[in-house]
């Protein structure tokens, strides 16, 4: 991976201000104005989470609030916020941001053993297994 960030522009990013923050253990460096997703993506962070049934990898598709992927777990001074959307979570200095459905890390993750079993585990297969029939035994 790596790291690619715009020479200039991005009117919401202040390069006077570097900040850095820990991701899965690793130091990541940014500027103030990033949001956690966009100090990944510069520092060439492409894999942000994994997937709740196989663990396959997940990183950052979109930008906003409608960012299936990006889930993450942020800790700081102020305490731990599950699940937060790392394309609208402001980056500061000092943070501590781990994966979710990862274990230990994103891109070592232990479970993504699983995705060998995908071809016996269908999409939605818990759900019809062990259902009665539909028409009424009478």
């Amino acid at each position: 991976m790596s790291a690619s960030r715009l020479a200039d522009g991005g009117s919401d990013i202040d390069r006077a201000r570097p900040l850095s923050f820990t991701f899965d253990g690793r130091d990541v460096e940014g500027f103030a104005g990033d949001t956690i997703a966009s100090a990944l993506l510069a520092s060439g962070q492409a894999v942000v989470g994994r997937s709740f049934k196989y663990h396959r990898p997940r990183g950052i598709w979109g930008s906003g609030v409608e960012e299936p992927n990006a889930l993450v777990d942020v800790e700081s001074a102020d305490g731990r916020v599950p699940n937060a959307r790392a394309t609208t979570v402001q980056a500061s200095d000092g943070i501590t941001v781990k994966s979710v459905n990862a274990s230990p890390t994103a891109l070592a993750d232990r479970n993504a053993v699983l995705d060998r079993f995908a071809r016996f585990l269908p999409a939605a297969f818990y759900y019809k297994t062990f259902m009665w029939p539909d028409w009424h035994l009478f």
